[in-house]
């Protein structure tokens, strides 16, 4: 008869589990399993414990768990004789891994199971239909626990809660509320920025582009240098993740901007199965006015209408004036813009079939529409109005860039303060001799860098403070000779007045040409 065997305990603690001061201690849970498990093999002679292994905050589900991989491993590989558990719940609650290991595979690898609290020891033959009733018993417990929460959930949803543990780029989790979204001052003038950009007529790689050569953080730097830990799969170091053609789109369809949540897009499969699912647009859960909006609504429905109209970018990667804009009055086609040696033009794109054959000058059609639109001017023109209206928009775009700014400067100044507090204490382990000579001129220099940086970044942003105060004094004036009359086109004009152009065939050396006006 065998003299000793080889144990091993192992330990999890659920994620349920909420009693840790501190993720580097152990919690009440895990001593009390470990002074259980431990009382058993002092009292047993022939138990040697040769490993614990331990998964803290870990789900019983039949997820990836390092430490229990670690323990199956050591059981394959011979190592280990007994497994000791303080129950068979702890051990998996998912059926279908206490089916693989206890009741077969340890029975393969000659390793006994024993959980004390439930009694399940695979050493005797009666004991394994408990095993399967227990494993059974807690497979259920599992499912009304994800039933239970995929309920509340839905319910949260369904009462305007924001239910993610990670705020969109713009927005933060309001401190006090984390089921409410607040204003992030900084990123919500990017998402604003992202917006005007793309009715100006850049497509997403061109924003995106714009926002990596002016060092603007993407979404996921900006929350790690907020200290929120998001989790993002990347080859990539974090510092080093730019903005790219997928979060510009993401952020310019997003709903989110007018102050509305809409949830419960996607889904796992079960709680066995996290392999994520997209749900029917019907069953998508959405609620208004929840936060508040960084993007007016004429602004984001003008954004969704420009993507579903707007013809691919060439390799410049900005849309020309009319694309999106320019149709053919016959057959309803998009025109298509096309370059020759001398001239860019327009042309049908269905023009094989269709009977409007005949091309258009890009620079003549512009001639057309510009003169067009400057009869409306003329027509509609209300100077008064129309000052009050843009000094109140551009008033509100300013005042917030200053406010973003002045934080700003806080927070360089904080810098500041803290690099002198820093010299002081250098100064002190100096004297004291706490550091050496050379450690101290080192660390010196590393100081008067740092320094030097923030006075650079303070001046930098008093700059362009006094910038936008002095633009909040003289652009009233430009803005009003711009909207009285165009001297050119733009893809910002060409959106506000235009809906679209119908170019159609040329009769009597005239060409047909109608414009659908946004009035």
């Amino acid at each position: 008869m065998r003299e000793s065997f080889r144990v091993a305990i192992y330990l999890r603690l659920s994620i349920e589990d909420k009693d840790k001061l501190n993720r580097t201690y152990d919690s009440e849970s895990i001593k009390n399993q470990r002074h259980m498990l431990m009382e058993v093999i002092n009292n047993n002679p022939s138990y040697n414990l040769v490993c614990e292994y331990c998964d803290e905050d870990l789900s019983g589900a039949g997820t990836f768990r390092p430490e229990f991989e670690r323990l199956i491993k050591d059981c394959e590989n011979g190592k280990i004789d007994i497994v000791l558990c303080k129950s068979q719940s702890r051990f998996s609650r998912d059926m279908e891994i206490v089916e693989r290991y206890i009741n077969n595979k340890f029975k393969e690898w000659n390793v006994r199971f024993i959980s004390l609290s439930d009694n399940a020891d695979t050493e005797n033959p009666g004991n394994k239909k408990s095993r399967q009733i227990n494993g059974l018993v807690n497979e259920w417990y599992l499912e009304d626990v994800s039933n239970n929460i995929r309920s509340a959930f839905n319910s949260k949803m369904k009462q305007g809660e924001f239910i993610s543990p990670f705020a969109p780029f713009g927005y933060l989790v309001d401190s006090s509320d984390n089921n409410k979204l607040v204003v992030d001052k900084v990123a919500s003038l990017v998402v604003k920025d992202i917006f005007n950009l793309y009715l100006k007529g850049y497509g997403y790689s061109a924003i995106a582009k714009y926002l990596n050569d002016k060092n603007i953080p993407s979404p996921s730097l900006h929350k790690y240098r907020q200290g929120i830990k998001l989790n993002v799969v990347s080859n990539k170091k974090r510092d080093e993740i730019k903005w790219n053609s997928n979060a510009i789109k993401t952020i310019l369809k997003n709903e989110v901007y007018l102050g509305k949540l809409v949830q419960g897009k996607r889904t796992t499969v079960s709680y066995k199965n996290h392999k994520i699912i997209n749900k029917d647009k019907s069953l998508w859960i959405s609620y208004p006015n929840t936060h508040e909006a960084i993007i007016d609504k004429d602004t984001f429905y003008k954004v969704q209408k420009e993507m579903k109209n707007r013809t691919k970018p060439r390799s410049s990667n900005t849309v020309h004036l009319f694309s999106g804009k320019a149709f053919c009055l016959d057959c309803g086609h998009y025109l298509r813009k096309k370059n020759s040696s001398r001239h860019e033009y327009l042309v049908c794109s269905n023009n094989v079939i269709c009977s409007n054959k005949s091309s258009i000058r890009y620079d003549k059609l512009e001639s057309i529409v510009l003169s067009e639109v400057n009869k409306l001017l003329d027509k509609f023109y209300d100077e008064e109005l129309l000052k009050d209206k843009v000094n109140k928009k551009y008033n509100e775009v300013y005042k917030e860039k200053i406010e973003s700014l002045e934080s700003e400067l806080v927070n360089i100044n904080r810098k500041i303060d803290e690099s002198k507090d820093y010299l002081q204490s250098l100064y002190e382990d100096k004297v004291n001799d706490v550091i050496s000579t050379q450690v101290f001129n080192t660390l010196i220099s590393n100081y008067e860098d740092n320094l030097n940086k923030y006075y650079k970044q303070l001046n930098d942003v008093n700059k362009k403070i006094n910038i936008y105060k002095d633009n909040i004094k003289s652009f009233d004036d430009k803005i009003i000779s711009k909207y009285k009359k165009l001297d050119c086109l733009n893809r910002v004009s060409v959106n506000e007045f235009i809906d679209k152009i119908y170019v159609g065939k040329v009769k009597d050396n005239i060409r047909n040409i109608k414009i659908k006006w946004n009035l």
